[in-house]
């Protein structure tokens, strides 16, 4: 099994968000905290968080990218307990059992959107409102040019600033 991870490339969340997510957490698309919410009243910040964040799921951050990394089905288990009680407590779920089915069908949609993508493809999020305030939600994959010319196009490595 596969499932998303934040990553970071530099640290431009932590002035791009709010609240940056932590690198290596697990992560979902997080549209979800916005579903209630009228396309007037997220600007700023969380209008940045809105159109482009993943959801980490330890610091309930927001990460630019993801990538895709292999995943134990025990973890994949703990995540989805660990969702539902957060929607329950954090985002006001109704009661347990539809946190459950909401947090079981948020981890299926990102194990599906995993499935065909290699380990260590990155992902990025692009989310806006329709006319009627629900939600639009594309995700692209980031591909970078290998070498060019013996010139890297972008590498990983970390930011001592």
């Amino acid at each position: 099994m596969k499932f998303l991870k934040t990553i970071r490339f530099d640290r431009s969340d932590e002035s791009v968000f709010s609240h940056a997510a932590i690198e290596g957490e697990w992560a979902v698309s997080g549209a979800f905290a916005y579903f209630d919410q009228a396309p007037v009243n997220v600007s700023g910040k969380e209008k940045q968080a809105f159109a482009n964040g993943f959801l980490g799921l330890s610091s309930f951050g927001r990460s630019t990218f993801a990538c895709v990394t292999n995943i134990t089905e025990e973890e994949i288990k703990r995540i989805e307990r660990d969702l539902a009680s957060s929607l329950l407590e954090r985002f006001g779920a109704p009661d347990l059992d539809i946190a459950k089915g909401a947090a079981a069908d948020e981890m299926a949609f990102i194990c599906d959107l995993c499935v065909e993508p290699q380990p260590n493809t990155v992902f990025a999020v692009r989310r806006a409102f329709k006319d009627d305030g629900a939600i639009n939600e594309t995700f692209h994959m980031v591909r970078a040019e290998q070498e060019r010319d013996g010139a890297r196009i972008w590498s990983m490595g970390t930011d001592d600033k």
